[in-house]
């Protein structure tokens, strides 16, 4: 699959998640097998722009090319400042989010709030690509089906943007109204594929190589953005691409791989947030990779507990200690 001059090396893909997705796990995702990556929703307002934590998800260095930065606001001018911004700070592709059903989102117009105005899409999407456009930067939209099952739109949205030059759409088979719960469906993504010629990526509740599969065959989309599965099993998508290729199954990681990934994960998770924060951020990466394994849940309100990150790192140490670093893990074991 292609975005712009950009070919990705296999139709697996991370969702931005406000709070995960940060530059250390990102990059964690790429090591693993996912062929793209973009990073947390990056606010459009140039007010906060020098705030802490607009600052980190700005912060790029090592990472991986091609990297994408996904903006968010309802000001079509600031939306392509903020672009050209991103642009200036090494993004190579812009995500517009379109999709966040958030409140605090939501109630400033944003994110998939401006679904019921569709008007407004437009100016968005037009402003951001006019000023993209002469910098070489593709822009892509990532969005829901609609504001409410009885107002999909999902399909005026995507002709919109391959109208004004959306280089690529990412479709959460779920409304606003929807939130996160219940399933995803995947007509809505099927009718976007049919009705648009720029590439199509499926996301929602793909949690296994057999869904994904599933879900590309009865889409016919492009690529899948895995999202919520990812949390604690960064590993996914060498799962899921290993298996799109041969139709064979990875055998799943040993504890020794486990231990090793998690630490190496919180070396570089403590030096990108500092002692203060890296510490408590850190603990629901660590409470995803573990919350399911023997002993976790005897464990985990100790790590909880622990306000310094040496501590953390000896403690889990300590945790894999009892356990054979060459015993696989269940395949069921860490939850998706």
């Amino acid at each position: 699959m292609r975005i712009g001059s950009w070919l990705l090396p296999n139709p697996v893909f991370v969702a931005p998640m406000a709070g995960v997705t940060d530059r250390p796990y990102r990059k964690l995702c790429k090591a693993l097998g996912a062929g793209y990556a973009v990073s947390e929703m990056a606010a459009s307002n140039p007010r906060l722009w020098d705030s802490v934590k607009t600052s980190r998800r700005l912060n790029h260095e090592g990472e991986i090319d091609p990297i994408a930065v996904q903006i968010a606001g309802a000001d079509p001018d600031m939306m392509a400042e903020a672009a050209a911004f991103n642009v200036g700070k090494g993004a190579r592709i812009i995500d517009i989010n379109m999709g966040c059903p958030v409140k605090k989102v939501c109630n400033v117009a944003s994110g998939s709030a401006l679904l019921r105005d569709e008007d407004r899409v437009l100016r968005i999407l037009r402003s951001v690509v006019e000023a993209c456009t002469p910098l070489g930067v593709p822009v892509t939209l990532k969005t829901r089906t609609g504001w409410d099952r009885n107002s999909r739109n999902a399909v005026r949205i995507a002709t919109l943007a391959q109208d004004v030059g959306i280089a690529a759409i990412t479709l959460h088979g779920r409304t606003r109204s929807d939130l996160y719960q219940g399933e995803a469906e995947y007509d809505t993504i099927r009718d976007v594929k049919s009705a648009v010629q720029i590439p199509v990526v499926a996301n929602g509740d793909i949690d296994s190589p057999e869904k994904a599969k599933y879900v590309l065959e009865y889409t016919g989309a492009d690529a899948v953005m895995v999202g919520r599965a990812a949390q604690g099993r960064p590993w996914i998508f060498r799962e899921i691409s290993h298996y799109l290729k041969t139709g064979e199954h990875l055998p799943p990681p040993t504890f020794g791989e486990l231990r090793a990934r998690l630490l190496d994960h919180l070396e570089e998770h403590y030096r990108f947030y500092g002692e203060f924060t890296g510490v408590r951020s850190a603990r629901k990466h660590i409470g995803w990779y573990l919350s399911a394994l023997p002993d976790a849940a005897e464990f985990l309100p100790r790590i909880n507990e622990i306000c310094s990150t040496s501590e953390q790192t000896h403690a889990i140490e300590q945790w894999f200690a009892r356990h054979p670093p060459n015993e696989p893990m269940m395949a069921t074991a860490v939850p998706a």
